[in-house]
Formats: structure tokens, C-alpha cells, sequence
């Protein structure tokens, strides 16, 4: 693994390559988070959409009285539907075009809002706003600690890895036998993993640019490291709301 202070990247042989780099690694991570930002304003002007519209939210939910109590076909077409395109773009990454993983990119997080607007139906919008600014102080302190810290990440990314893998056997027992401790356990364990998970992309996104630093690469890069934060911040964002979200009810 590349050093996390990269200040020895073996590419810069000169002080002037050192800078250059240093400045295109400040540059690069100002577009990523530029892209996860703006997937993540797509996905509530989604998600608010659908709640702020009955027409709108009945061609994905069934909903009765504010509260949704079914799912149509539409609305499972478009919760399933971004773990086909992340499968698709994951196989086809080298052969794609950086338009076309834009393109999935955007379409990702737009139909990531259809899934987040349940959150608005369940929660009351003031506990939602305050889980997301909750969501976005640990979100900013933990990607600067992956920014920062000279310490190796990658065993701690393949244990979290684990983990993940653990978190959905688990949530699809507990959909099977549904139990209150369990999904207790879950939701902690969520908020944790997705927790290291930000540090650990993080540092990931700078190894990543050290490699397609000077290569057409790059922006390619970028909205891949955007796709992992944006997951990383929704998935913490969905477990804290566990925790902080008011019901309606």
C-alpha cells in the first residue's frame, strides 16, 4: 500500500513533482467530495419529492393516510436497482467511458432518494434533519482522520469488509425472524462499520489518486471515491436514524 502521508511518492522525484502532486491530491479530493455532495443533494430532492407528492409517491409505495404500507413493483424496481447498476460499473469500470459512470453515478443516487424518502415517511422531519447534521459532524471528523493518519488502514478495511458481509446475512435473517434485539445489534453494528468505513475510503481515495496520478484516470477515480463516501455517509446516515429518528406514529 501506498505511505498515507504520500510526502515519499516514489513518482515525485523532484520538490516541484512533490508539490504538484500535493496539489493535485488537494484538488482531487475537492471533487470527490464536490460529487458525493452533490449525490447526496439529488437523493433528498428526490426523497423530498416523493414525500411532498401523493401522485408521485404512489407510483412507488402504497400509501394510506401520510404512512406507506406496501411497496408497488415500481418501488421495488428502484430499491434493488442500484446494487445492479454498482454490479454493472464494478465488472465493467475499465471499459466504460467517464460519461458513462457518471451517468450511473447520478443514476445511482437519484434512485437511492426513492429508498431515503421511506426514512421521511417513517421519521419526523425534524429528527431527520437532526440525524443528518449528526450524520454529517461524524461523517467530516472520521474522513479527516483517513485523510491525516499516517497508520495502514488496510487490514481494518478487510475486517470491515467482513462485516458488511455480516450486516446483510443478518438483516435478511432478521427480515425472516424478525426480532427487536436484533435489529438492535445491527444498527450498532452498522453505525461502527460504516464509521470505519469512512476513515478507511478515505485513505483509500489517496492511494487511489497516487496510482492515476498523470494518467487519464483520474476523473475516473474521483467519482468511484465519491460512490464509496456517498454509500458509506447514507448507510451511516440509515443506521444512526435507528437510534435519533421520532416516529410519526
Amino acid at each position: 500500500m501506498v505511505n498515507p502521508n504520500f510526502g515519499t511518492f516514489n513518482r515525485a522525484g523532484t520538490v516541484a513533482d512533490q508539490a504538484s502532486f500535493d496539489v493535485g491530491l488537494r484538488a482531487h479530493m475537492v471533487r470527490v467530495y464536490n460529487y458525493m455532495a452533490s449525490g447526496l443533494a439529488l437523493s433528498g430532492i428526490v426523497a423530498f419529492g416523493l414525500f411532498s407528492s401523493a401522485e408521485l409517491a404512489s407510483l412507488f409505495f402504497q400509501v394510506q393516510a401520510g404512512r406507506v404500507v406496501g411497496m408497488n413493483m415500481l418501488g421495488w424496481i428502484a430499491i434493488f436497482a442500484p446494487l445492479g447498476l454498482l454490479l454493472l460499473v464494478s465488472f465493467r469500470a475499465a471499459q466504460m467511458s467517464v460519461g458513462a459512470i457518471q451517468a450511473v453515478y447520478w443514476a445511482v443516487t437519484a434512485l437511492m432518494g426513492v429508498s431515503l424518502s421511506l426514512l421521511l415517511f417513517r421519521y419526523t422531519g425534524a429528527s431527520v434533519a437532526r440525524t443528518f447534521f449528526v450524520t454529517a459532524a461524524a461523517f467530516g471528523a472520521l474522513s479527516l482522520y483517513g485523510y491525516t493518519t499516517k497508520r495502514d488502514l488496510t487490514a481494518m478495511g478487510k475486517f470491515l469488509f467482513m462485516g458488511v458481509i455480516g450486516l446483510v446475512l443478518a438483516g435478511l435473517v432478521n427480515m425472516i425472524w424478525p426480532s427487536g434485539t436484533m435489529s438492535f445489534i445491527i444498527s450498532a453494528a452498522g453505525v461502527l462499520i460504516f464509521s470505519g468505513l469512512i476513515a478507511y475510503d478515505t485513505q483509500k481515495i489517496k492511494e487511489q489518486y497516487s496510482e492515476a496520478w498523470g494518467t487519464d484516470m483520474v476523473e475516473k477515480v474521483a467519482i468511484f471515491g465519491a460512490l464509496s463516501l456517498y454509500l458509506d455517509f447514507v448507510n451511516l446516515f440509515q443506521f444512526l436514524m435507528s437510534f435519533l429518528g421520532q416516529s410519526r406514529d
